[in-house]
């Protein structure tokens, strides 16, 4: 059974209090250590991932999904050095696809998983924006489904105040026209992720938000 193992969220409480350079140099092998970990649940969850949906398959590598743990603080007022997560954006191109994706986010305070498509570029914006207008009822059936249990929720925090250009107010769909981000999202604590049955219980997640991915995908594959 897969999971989390707890020393890794050991070595991501002990960065979150210890964020500096030295800390992290003295403290190399736990970061190997968890990072391994890490990587191996990965491998895991692309492996039961592929099984049921056809565009992800066992080829993509772990190590193309994981984000660095290296924050850039180039324009940031918080300088330190680490995240105190470990994410991942898993798809065909890894973390650096333009397109739906699934991720997965492993932190010291919080964790959660999320599929969809964070900030589309325009010409994938304008063709999701389209789908929703055509097919709106067919979204709402979507998430109806996703949503039922109260556990993922869509994110909403990411919207435009007005409706965009060539939509009116009046739109039986708006609100899901002014979303800017189109992602689903489950809370996970570290009991979650550490349980052994971790990996069955996120592809359970994942497999009521295949849907909406499929639904984003077939937008953009069309436009």
């Amino acid at each position: 059974m897969s999971h989390i193992q707890k020393s890794t969220f050991d070595f991501l409480t002990e960065l979150k209090e210890n964020n500096s350079r030295e800390w992290f140099a003295e403290n190399r092998e736990k970061y190997e250590s968890a990072l391994a970990d890490v990587r191996s649940f990965l491998t895991d969850l692309i492996a039961a991932l592929s099984e049921f949906d056809p565009k992800i398959n066992t080829s993509i590598q772990a190590n193309k999904c994981l984000f660095r743990i290296y924050r850039d603080t180039r324009f940031s007022n918080d300088k330190t050095p680490y995240k105190t997560w470990f994410g991942a954006g898993i798809s065909v191109d890894g973390r650096k696809l333009h397109g739906p994706e699934y991720y997965i986010h492993i932190g010291a305070e919080n964790s959660f998983i999320a599929c969809g498509y964070w900030r589309p570029e325009k010409p994938h914006l304008e063709a999701i924006r389209q789908e929703i207008d055509y097919n709106g009822e067919h979204l709402a059936k979507i998430l109806n489904g996703a949503l039922n249990d109260g556990k993922i929720t869509l994110f909403k925090e990411d919207l435009l105040k007005r409706a965009p250009a060539g939509y009116g107010e009046d739109n039986p769909h708006i609100d899901f026209i002014k979303l800017k981000s189109f992602v689903l999202d489950q809370p996970l604590t570290i009991k979650d992720l550490s349980n052994k049955n971790a990996l069955d219980n996120i592809i359970a997640s994942y497999k009521k938000m295949l849907p909406f991915k499929e639904f984003l995908q077939e937008a953009i594959e069309s436009e």
